[in-house]
């Protein structure tokens, strides 16, 4: 065998270096260089294949793990992370008959409103279809109020087209609108369209502000100030970008409020290995579902003026408030209040989205960032580095401008529209409220009140024993209980530690998005699988099984 493989090697290589005479006439079909000489490709003799027969071994890859740019492998996304895939796997074995102690999988591991099952916003997708297929302008199907905003929408667009490149900021009368969007919410706050952008969801226009932020090397090195528990967007874009990441633990004990005093004392320690330059602010909280204080936002802005950070303020969930007695307040508004020496002064960029709120329009990855006071050079490059992806998609700054621009009273849509939106807010209040009843009343769980935005985190017991076992097994105890959760239930939430959290301390995030019927069901099964888990593990009746307080 060896000796006929050695023949077919010398045959091989003896094909591939033989010769074609330069004047011989072209062979119909087979490709030839200037010179007459063969080119080999897949259906010859390849070059590579001439090599492995030399050294009798294939061709090694460029890319393997480890020539992989190491800060990629740093990269971690826990809302999309083995638990999910487990899920994806059980949903398969359930689609070709497999059997399992449940019927189907209920994801409840991201805020994808639509794929839980709420329904699009009418007046949004009719705007959106009147600028994607403008023959529909001519149908009385559609409200005259829809008609106008397309309208605007396409003579601002090249070509009047939905599908023509707009500039890298995003469309201009879109812009205009927000701006005066933002000077509504903020009760006549100046805002400039010019410092908006418009960005692919909210984490585009993050990712980019972290781009220009991060700079210099060892101490020098850029740190970034999260909240502990925080999206897992900003550990990941840290980690991709070669900053460091400086945490700052938000008060579990008081409805996961944000401490002053837990910001001076992250920024000394991270003083110590890297210079701290960026405050980031999640309000409201993901996944923790706090809403920030007036006061709380004074204090924050006054450490940050203090300290010379710039604050980014993700404000996503501002339409999210359920608890009766919270209220959003943004950012530059409160920046704007505390008078010019502040508002002239802190850097500041806001982010919004049309994947939350009322609408959930995850899939357009629609959304817009507001810049206060960056210096003119700095805006210039931020211009440069958004022209690198062209644009955001055209079809989300659409459905974006019909969130800053709604019906208004007098309106033929308005009625509609707002009952709409009253639903959807009225019953992600409810859903809120039933969330952390049932959960705070399951032995060794303990649940905040969901004051705002889409997901609970509540605190679990997780006994020694399932510690110690998911030790052994080399994971997170938290993803121990999670994994179990999922392949006893069908229920897939995300382990606490993908998000961060105190040591010793173990929770998991869920959304509040399903249906009030399937969130019942899913609460109630949380609620058995917890009991039957203490029992397991022997903890049901330990005076420890209680949380952390």
């Amino acid at each position: 065998m060896h000796r006929l493989q050695s023949i077919a090697a010398r045959s091989l290589m003896a094909g591939a270096l033989e010769p074609c005479p330069a004047l011989a006439a072209p062979v119909p079909g087979r490709r030839t260089n200037r010179a007459g000489l063969r080119r080999y490709n897949a259906s010859g003799a390849p070059a590579a294949a001439v090599a492995a027969a030399r050294n009798g071994k294939a061709r090694e890859k460029t890319l393997t793990m480890e020539t992989l740019n190491p800060q990629v492998k740093a990269v971690e996304y826990a809302v999309r992370g083995p638990i999910v895939i487990k899920a994806g796997e059980i949903e398969r074995i359930l689609q070709e008959g497999g059997k399992k102690p449940f019927t189907e999988v209920i994801k409840a591991n991201i805020g994808d409103a639509h794929a839980m099952g709420q329904q699009p916003i009418t007046f949004l997708r009719q705007v959106v279809a009147l600028c994607t297929f403008p023959e529909l302008l001519d149908s009385p199907s559609f409200p005259e109020d829809a008609k106008r905003r397309a309208q605007r929408i396409l003579q601002g667009c090249g070509g009047r087209s939905l599908g023509s490149y707009s500039a890298s900021q995003g469309v201009d009368c879109i812009r205009q609108d927000i701006a005066a969007y933002i000077e509504q919410r903020d009760q006549g706050v100046p805002s400039n369209w010019e410092n908006i952008f418009l960005t692919t969801g909210a984490s585009d226009g993050i990712v980019s502000i972290l781009r220009l932020l991060v700079s210099g090397e060892g101490r020098a090195r850029t740190g970034v100030m999260i909240p502990i528990p925080q999206y897992p967007l900003y550990s990941a874009a840290i980690a991709e970008l070669g900053a460091v990441q400086v945490n700052y633990y938000l008060d579990e004990d008081n409805c996961w409020a944000l401490d002053v005093h837990e910001l001076h004392r992250a920024y000394q320690a991270a003083k110590q290995h890297c210079q701290p330059r960026v405050l980031c602010i999640i309000n409201p909280g993901n996944p923790t579902g706090q809403v920030q204080s007036k006061k709380c936002i004074e204090d924050v802005l006054h450490f940050a003026y203090e300290e010379n950070l710039f604050v980014m303020a993700d404000e996503v969930y501002q339409e999210n408030v359920y608890a009766p007695d919270c209220e959003f307040h943004s950012f530059k508004k409160v920046l704007y209040e505390m008078g010019p020496e502040y508002f002239n002064s802190v850097e500041l960029a806001s982010f919004h989205s049309t994947s939350k709120g009322y609408t959930g329009e995850c899939g357009f990855r629609g959304g817009f960032m507001e810049i206060v006071n960056l210096d003119p050079e700095v805006k210039a490059q931020l211009v440069k580095l958004l022209s690198v992806r062209l644009c955001p998609p055209v079809a989300g700054q659409a459905a974006m401008d019909v969130i800053v621009n709604p019906p208004q009273p007098d309106e033929p849509s308005f009625a509609q529209f707002h009952k709409e939106k009253a639903s959807v807010l009225g019953a992600l209040a409810d859903k809120a409220k039933l969330t952390e009843q049932i959960l705070s009343a399951v032995p060794g769980i303990k649940c905040n009140p969901v004051q705002g935005a889409m997901y609970a985190f509540p605190q679990i017991f997780i006994p020694p024993r399932a510690v110690e076992e998911a030790k052994a097994l080399g994971m997170q105890p938290d993803m121990l209980y999670c994994l179990r959760l999922l392949e006893e239930t069908g229920i897939c939430v995300v382990p606490g530690s993908g998000f961060g959290q105190r040591e010793g301390t173990y929770h998991f995030r869920m959304t509040i998005l399903p249906s009030p019927e399937k969130l019942k069901v899913l609460l109630e099964k949380v609620r058995d699988f917890h009991i039957k888990f203490l029992k397991e593990n022997s903890a049901l009746e330990e005076p420890q099984c209680r949380v952390q307080a």
